[in-house]
Formats: structure tokens, sequence, C-alpha cells
């Protein structure tokens, strides 16, 4: 509708001349001039009409583009999710690639696509292979691949096109038997190990940096294995550790940096095996780290 006012105006405008040109002052017209000014007239108004058709044209175009875009990443997302469901192992593999792809190609609905992969961990996963029922071949590696993809693009800065820092992830109930999460940057978002259950294998937060986000291992269980945050940096944000229970995992801080972000080991529920954190005092924790009071930990 903008565009058709100008249209309209430069036509009443060339009315007006031409009428006050023949009419008013009969006088002065004269028709060579008419014609020229009716001519500059038509070529203007025939400019106009031209470039609000190429505007327009070139508008359908776009909105063409962007539906086939959309169309085709809508078909990506379908065929990924249905290779995530796949019985055989390297079809599954090839689905996470493909989410993970797909997450980087479609900025709009990366979130959706990481909601995916955390939903994949989230499955119920059997670690028996004496369950016939339940047991799947090659699981393991799948999922330790979909939390590989996950470290990899939370290590790409903030400014890379592909970083996934800043997100939501939910890793809620969650069964580890292992996983690199090495130098990952939880620079924002929501993190949720809620209720996860390290159970085995090596769970690695080693050199992670954890800056701004909230990252909950409320009612987590460290049961069995290893889960390292060695050299990690705690800089700001929140960790929870509300109702976890510490019952035989080696949990461990070496060498961790904690300046500024809240850790927060007070409320945990139990406290049989608890974290390594060096070598200082259980008595002179570094700011920012909460820990249980002095009756909680075992001698």
């Amino acid at each position: 509708m903008w565009i058709v006012a100008p249209i309209t105006v430069l036509g009443s405008v060339g009315a007006g001349w031409l009428i006050y040109r023949f009419v008013v002052d009969p006088l002065v017209a004269n028709t060579a001039d008419a014609i020229k000014l009716t001519l500059a007239i038509l070529t203007l108004t025939g400019a106009v009409l031209a470039g609000v058709y190429a505007y327009r044209k070139q508008r359908l175009a776009e909105s063409d583009a962007h539906r086939a875009d959309a169309n085709q990443f809508a078909d990506r997302y379908t065929t990924a999710a249905e290779q995530l469901g796949h019985d055989k192992a390297a079809v599954r593999l090839a689905g996470a690639y493909a989410l993970a792809r797909l997450a980087d190609d479609w900025e709009e609905q990366c979130q959706v696509c990481i909601d995916v992969l955390c939903a994949y961990l989230r499955m119920p996963y059997q670690t028996n292979p004496n369950a016939t029922n339940s047991y799947k071949e090659g699981e393991r590696e799948v999922r330790h691949t979909v939390i590989r993809l996950i470290r990899d693009h939370l290590r790409l800065p903030p400014a890379h096109p592909n970083s996934w820092q800043g997100l939501d992830f939910d890793f809620t109930a969650v069964l580890f038997d292992g996983g690199d999460l090495s130098s990952a940057q939880f620079s924002g978002g929501r993190v949720s190990f809620t209720g996860a259950q390290f159970s085995g294998g090596a769970v690695r937060f080693d050199d992670a940096t954890f800056s701004g986000s909230r990252v909950h291992f409320d009612d987590a269980m460290f049961s069995d294995g290893l889960v390292h945050f060695d050299d990690a940096t705690f800089s700001g944000g929140t960790v929870r550790f509300d109702d976890a229970t510490f019952s035989g995992s080696t949990v461990r801080f070496d060498d961790a940096t904690f300046s500024g972000a809240s850790v927060d080991l007070r409320s945990v529920a139990s406290w049989a095996t608890p974290p390594r954190f060096n070598d200082w005092v259980w008595g002179n924790p570094p700011a920012g780290l909460l820990l249980p009071s002095p009756s909680v930990v075992p001698p």
C-alpha cells in the first residue's frame, strides 16, 4: 500500500498540471509542451510501476526460497529423527551426526535439534549385554558420540556460528556410563543433570568452564566410576548438588578454580564417598564452594 500512494500522488500532480496548463492558463499552454509533460509523467509512472513489479517479484522469490529451505530442513529433521530410532547402531550414529549438522544449518530450530539429542540420551538404556530383550548392540558408542557432539559445539567460542553456548541441555535422569565433556564452555542457558546416574566409566568435565549457566545436579547419583572436574573453572553462574548422593563414584575437583560461581554442596542427600578437592583443609574451602557441615563429612 505504501508503494501505491506515491503513484497516486504522481498521477494527481500530473493531471493537475495539465488542467492548469490547458484550462487555467490557456494563453500559456502549448501543445508541444503538453505532449512533452505528458510523456515525462507517463515515463516516470512507468518507471515506478516497473520498480514496484521488480520489488514484488523479488519478495515473492525470497518467500519461495525461504519456504523451500524450511521444507528441506523439515525433511532433514524427519529423516534424522527416524535414523535415531533405527535398530542398527550405524544408522543411529548417522542420525546423530545428521541432527547435529541440521542444528548448525537451521538456526531457528537449533534448540529443537539439541532437545532431540538430549531426549535420545534420556531414553531407557540397558548396559547389560545379557539382557537380550532391551540390550542394543553398539548403543554405548552412539550415546557417547551424542555427548561428544554436544561437547564439540560447546567448545566453540560464542561468536562462532555453530556454537551451542547459551542454549539449554536437559540430561534429566540420564544414565552416564562414561562421556567426555572436557573443555566444554557452559556460559549461559540451563543445564540439568537432575536425577542423572553416574554409574560406571569415566565422565570428564576436565578443563570445563562454568561462567554463567545454571547447572543442576539435584538428586544425581554418583554410585560408581569416575567423574572428574579437574582443572575446571567455576567463574560465574550456579552449580547445585541438592539431594545428590555420593555413594561410590570417585568425584574429583583437583586443581579446579573457584572464582565467582556458586558451587553448592550443602544439601546433599549422602556424603558417604565425598569428592576430592586437592589438599586444602575442609574447614577452609575457597570462596564460592559451599560444603556440608563438618558433622556430615565422614572421617
